[in-house]
């Protein structure tokens, strides 16, 4: 059962004018070209010789020869033919279209049947994953480190996958100050006597100069891509809030037009009921009552017995199950053996003749046109097949290389199967069977039809009847209507002037009550608006109160802030007064004590000169002698004895010494590795100066306080240039000034 679209009344909604109707699909799934007509008794005789040989082998029946009807070859055209289907197909949206499931047909040609195409075809595929998503740290081998070599690419070891590999911009700069550094350290005098010790500190101050210049270069531009990051921040902050903005006023916009549509339609609906019910009035102006014409409502088809109004209450769509056909026979699978037991077996067992081959020549001999096409079309295919199967010539030297098109592979014809007798037979009596049901069907709605429109029918009837015996039964009815109507008139007139005057003397009544009420409501109505009037008048005086002494309050707060500002910014200029004058004074008690220790010595130095140069005069041979043997039992010998000590232990701790040195080398190389990485560099946020200046404010007063403190005699090997090291040099030299003096 199936919906089928009405198109000329496809947008009705009246229950005379259906835009649908129901009707029984037939899932035909015998061929068009197959003849579905009964083919006779001779039909069946063959049948029952055919099921007696298959019981008896001795009994031999002539085989029924069918012609090949040659799908895959001259009348491929008649199996395969593309519908002329519009794509701009209108239908309603309740039609369900069943698509009926057929087995495929084949057939066994004789001829050669060849099948165009690879069976096998190779299809590339894409994933959506790349090689580089699953990329993982490179694989590191161990090392060994031959003794006595330093590689230079042990230096990168710090680096790995993700925190500095694969190197960028940043690195290679690490890595050539490095090397540049390391070159530098190659050209540092040694430490053999006081001129070139001397020289090494000068070569090391002028590095660890270039060392805070570079650092403070570094610092700067790490400083602004920090601020090109904040400002970034800032710039997206500002448009992410522009764009919640505007989303706040779009959506306060569509909520007050939702709120004006809505009253939009509020007044609009009001404005049609109220000119609906001035119509109404206008329509009985006098006030008469009306008898309803049956005759009149069911002739117009615009009238409430056709179309009813949904607005009165009524909705065609409630009552849509009365159109649906309910029978035993058709909705229940009882019903439905119960009548395919009722048919007859002519209708359940059809026979079906195979089809004749077609007479292509008249009585005359005259061949006709579509027999000579065919002709024609089998000459074609013959000449086909003959070059198609043609014996390949060997193959001739080739003189010109040429390259041969491959032809585009054809896709393989499908093949039906034959169906068996017996499946025939049971679609041919299913067939019959649904044109029963579909009979029985529109049957039924007929006469369902006609109980619905009986009274229409009756009416009808009556009023077209031509008997003289029923003319005479209307009048005579007609009469009784008029004498029934004069006195029903005679009788409603009384009434009616009984309830005018019922009418009049209540409208008196509440014309008196009404116009008491009216003026017992203005008069509340104005007390009530006085006293809202006094009301706002008092919530006024309070609001500009309160606004008055808030107003009051933060001038008063003003006033102390300024008052404390002042004191602040006095008490500022008062220190900063006690410390210039501060400054002044230390300043010039300095500059006075220096002049006073300068005169002072000068004074003592001349002094000394003078004794020196009197104790010469006065010196003897002797003496001299002794203070020789003095100066060489008291410092030569001693500082000799000195300085093989420490090559002693120089030698001994030379070992210790280079392990250290590469300890210390490896963690400032990681520590420049570490600080060189944009990650950790943005990670650290803080306010005002960051923690690198404070550390490159704090290097030269460190190196100064450690360059005065006492070292050890180990601390004078070379370190890279540490302050540590150059503390021990320092140490070291002021040791060797007096000797080597």
């Amino acid at each position: 059962m199936v919906k089928t679209p009405m198109f000329s009344s496809i947008c009705s909604i009246l229950t005379h004018f259906p835009d649908y109707g129901l009707c029984l699909e037939g899932k035909d799934l015998v061929p068009p070209f197959i003849d579905q007509r009964w083919r006779g008794r001779a039909r069946q005789r063959l049948e029952a010789l055919q099921q007696l040989a298959a019981a008896q082998p001795s009994l031999q029946i002539t085989q029924v020869a069918y012609e090949d009807p040659e799908v895959s070859g001259r009348n491929r055209y008649k199996y395969f033919a593309r519908p002329l289907v519009p794509c701009n197909k209108l239908l309603p949206l309740n039609v369900a279209y069943v698509m009926a499931k057929t087995e495929p047909y084949t057939c066994s040609a004789t001829g050669d049947s060849k099948v165009f195409g690879p069976k096998l075809r190779t299809l590339g595929t894409q994933t959506d994953y790349r090689d580089g998503e699953t990329q993982t740290d490179p694989f590191s081998p161990d090392y060994v480190v031959p003794s006595g070599s330093v590689p230079e690419l042990l230096t990168l070891a710090t680096l790995t996958w993700g925190r500095g590999l694969p190197a960028g911009l940043a690195e290679v700069e690490m890595i050539e100050h490095a090397r540049e550094k390391r070159a530098w350290e190659a050209t540092l005098p040694a430490m053999d006597n006081a001129s070139q010790i001397a020289k090494r500190r000068k070569m090391m101050d002028e590095m660890e100069r270039k060392e805070w210049a570079f650092r403070e270069k570094e610092i700067e531009k790490l400083q602004e891509v920090r601020l090109e990051v904040l400002k970034k921040l800032l710039r997206r902050r500002e448009e992410n809030q522009d764009k919640l903005d505007a989303k706040r006023l779009d959506d306060h916009w569509q909520n007050y037009q939702k709120a004006k549509e809505e009253k939009m339609k509020k007044i609009q609906h009001d404005c049609a009921l109220m000119l609906r019910k001035l119509i109404a009035k206008r329509k009985n102006v006098m006030g008469k009552l009306e008898r309803r014409d049956i005759i009149k409502e069911y002739t117009d088809f615009a009238s409430q017995t056709y179309a009813p109004l949904t607005r009165i209450g009524y909705f065609p769509d409630n009552h849509s199950e009365r159109y649906v056909v309910e029978n035993f026979y058709l909705n229940t699978f009882a019903g439905l053996c119960e009548l395919e037991a009722s048919l007859p077996d002519s209708a359940t067992q059809v026979k079906i003749k195979a089809p004749k081959p077609k007479c292509t020549i008249t009585e005359t001999g005259f061949i006709k046109r579509s027999a000579r096409l065919e002709l024609e079309l089998a000459q074609v295919h013959q000449a086909l097949l003959e070059k198609k199967n043609k014996v390949k010539e060997p193959k001739k030297p080739l003189r010109f290389l040429e390259k041969v098109e491959k032809p585009v592979p054809r896709p393989p014809t499908p093949i039906l199967e034959k169906p068996a007798i017996e499946e025939e037979e049971t679609e041919l009596s299913v067939i019959c069977l649904q044109k029963l049901l579909r009979g029985r069907a529109i049957q039924n709605m007929m006469f369902q039809e006609k109980e619905r429109q009986l009274d229409l029918i009756r009416e009808l009837r009556t009023t077209h009847a031509l008997q003289e015996d029923g003319q005479l039964l209307l009048k005579a009815e007609e009469q009784m209507t008029l004498a029934l109507q004069q006195q029903r008139d005679l009788q409603m007139h009384k009434l009616s002037s009984m309830e005018n005057h019922l009418a009049r003397e209540e409208g008196r009544a509440l014309a008196n009550m009404f116009d008491f009420l009216s003026k017992e409501l203005l008069r509340l109505q104005e007390e009530r608006k006085i006293h809202a009037f006094v009301m706002l008048a008092e919530r006024q005086r309070r609001m500009r109160e309160a606004e008055e002494s808030g107003r009051r309050q933060v001038e008063e707060k003003r006033r102390r802030e300024e008052d404390e500002i002042f004191k602040q910014v006095v008490k500022v200029h008062q220190s900063t007064i006690d410390s210039y004058l501060e400054d002044i004074i230390l300043s010039s008690m300095e500059n006075t004590a220096q002049e006073q220790a300068r005169e002072e010595i000068q004074r003592m130095a001349v002094e000394i000169n003078d004794i020196a140069y009197e104790m010469e005069s006065r010196r003897t041979r002797l003496q001299s002698e002794e203070i020789v043997a003095e100066l060489v039992y008291c410092f030569l010998i001693p500082e000799a004895a000195k300085m093989s000590a420490r090559e002693k232990v120089r030698q001994a701790q030379r070992k210790h010494i280079y392990a250290a040195h590469q300890i210390i080398h490896g963690g400032t190389e990681r520590v420049l590795a570490d600080l060189s990485l944009p990650g950790e560099t943005s990670a650290s946020k803080t306010k005002g100066h960051p923690p690198a200046l404070d550390g490159m404010a704090a290097g030269p007063s460190e190196a100064d306080s450690t360059c005065s403190a006492p070292v050890a005699e180990v601390a004078e090997l070379p370190c890279e240039g540490s302050p540590g090291e150059r503390a021990g040099n320092h140490a070291d030299g002021s040791d060797k000034e007096p000797t080597a003096s």
